[in-house]
């Protein structure tokens, strides 16, 4: 059975692995999707940088667009000059008005974006000079369209070219603006992109390190369970090589004497006989354990589910442990809950799972001589509602809480079992475990040192439905294979 008491006992070199061992494993699976996320990262900074950059480029194309319709307003009035062809002095004059409209919405545009002083600044004062040159041009247009050609060219002369002067000055400087921004910019993404590269490359060296790492570790790790697991199967098998010694050293001891014609009288065969039988029970039980295991394991092992009342369940396991119970001299204190619901499962394997945990409680309560064994309706809270929870309790030494999370496993044994001599081979907890989980159930443990260890057994409850269903076919095959 398996061992209480105290810490493991585990060679050091098979021990669990080291905080970065499992650290580096557990980051395995992760490296990819970080590196990932690092790139995407780093795109997204580089980016950010050519977006503001194509913004100062575009800022240059608005800029230029800009200066050709001021262009093609100066153009169409002086078109309008030199032609003395009302048609055409019309159409140049809306031509003027056009280019006149897009170059007031280009300003209107640059002004809703530029956010700093001197860009704001430059911006309405190229308002102003645009709509001061307007007032010239308009005046000049209306001179034209009334013949007085000569008028018109002064009033240019005078007001026309050097407002139109200082458009062109603004103009030139919001070009600058933007050229020296976009040089600053430029320059930025360089030395960004360079950095970045530096970057990539220590992202790309240390994502390599802890890949390689992590493979290493895991390689470890497994390794490491597989020392662990060939010393332990090298124990089960001193183990169990030592529970066989024992009753087959009485076995042949007795019946040495019989045939030596040392035992003579008829009390004194019928001791020799119940010693025999009870020693060839104990090694039946132990090759029944080990066949079991090695069935659950193998998944060879079928069991026929079928509609149980915990009472049977509870006679079965009575009669099957009553004689070592009884010899042990232990007294067990039952309490089964009346009008419990019945349960589905194996007759044999769920008394082969109790029988386990009776075992189990004789063999660790120390000098406690006292077994409680309880059947009540448990609430689990969850979805499946009710449940039956059969608990065998003990008064013996306790399971240390470090030692709680190995107890299941097989041939798990701790350190102070083996050194207290008590025999078993580790197999009792995860057999009962397997046959509790191929139930549909669960086997958990509540356990202090010094103080005893309570196992409990939940089973989920038949439902009326299904009871009634497997009554009406009781006398085809109620059963169910599992």
């Amino acid at each position: 059975m398996n061992g209480q008491n105290t810490r493991a006992r585990r060679p050091p070199l098979a021990g669990p692995a080291p905080l970065l061992d499992r650290v580096l494993a557990l980051a395995s699976p992760y490296n990819s999707s970080l590196l990932l996320l690092i790139v995407f990262l780093v795109v997204i900074v580089v980016g950010l940088f050519v977006v503001r950059d194509a913004g100062s480029v575009l800022g240059l194309h608005r800029i230029g667009e800009l200066q050709y319709q001021a262009q093609e307003t100066r153009r169409s009035t002086f078109y309008a000059l030199t032609t003395n062809d009302s048609n055409l002095q019309l159409e140049y004059a809306d031509q003027s008005r056009e280019a006149d409209r897009r170059v007031n919405e280009g300003i209107g545009e640059y002004l809703r974006q530029v956010h700093m002083p001197h860009e704001i600044e430059v911006g309405k004062r190229l308002q102003r000079d645009w709509s001061d040159y307007l007032s010239v041009r308009n005046e000049l247009l209306a001179s034209i369209l009334e013949g007085s050609t000569k008028e018109a060219v002064n009033l240019d002369l005078k007001g026309g070219v050097p407002s139109f002067e200082r458009v062109r000055q603004d103009l030139e400087e919001i070009k600058r603006l933007y050229d020296q921004q976009a040089s600053e910019q430029l320059a930025n993404v360089a030395a960004t992109s360079r950095r970045t590269i530096f970057r990539l490359i220590g992202v790309l060296g240390i994502t390599l390190t802890l890949a390689s790492t992590s493979v290493w570790a895991i390689q470890r790790s497994k390794m490491l369970g597989t020392i662990q697991l060939a010393k332990l199967q090298m124990e089960f098998v001193a183990s169990v090589s030592h529970e066989l010694r024992t009753p087959l050293t009485v076995i042949s001891s007795a019946a040495d004497n019989i045939a030596d014609g040392l035992v003579g009288g008829k009390d004194q065969v019928k001791r020799y006989g119940l010693a025999i039988r009870n020693q060839c029970r104990q090694i039946t039980e132990l090759v029944n354990q080990i066949l079991l295991f090695a069935a659950t394991k193998d998944r060879k092992n079928r069991y026929i589910l079928r509609p149980l009342q915990v009472s049977q369940i509870m006679d079965s396991v009575r009669d099957n442990t009553a004689e070592l119970v009884e010899g042990a001299g232990f007294v067990v204190e039952q309490r089964i809950e009346s009008g419990l619901p019945w349960v589905m499962g194996d007759l044999s394997a769920l008394s082969q799972c109790l029988q386990n945990l009776i075992v189990n409680a004789v063999k660790y309560s120390g000098e406690s001589r006292w077994i409680g064994i309880r059947a009540f309706l448990h609430d689990s809270g969850e979805q499946s509602g009710k449940e039956i929870s059969i608990s065998v309790e003990d008064r013996g030494m306790g399971i240390d809480r470090l030692e709680m999370p190995h107890i299941f496993e097989p041939f798990y044994r701790g350190a102070a079992v083996s050194a207290a001599q008590i025999h078993g081979t580790g197999l009792g907890l995860s057999l009962a475990k397997n046959i509790a989980e191929a139930m549909g159930g669960t086997l958990s443990v509540v356990s202090e040192l010094a103080v005893g260890s309570v196992f409990t057994l939940r089973l989920p409850m038949v439902e009326k439905q299904e009871l009634e269903m497997a009554s009406v076919n009781s006398e085809g095959d109620p059963t169910i294979r599992k």
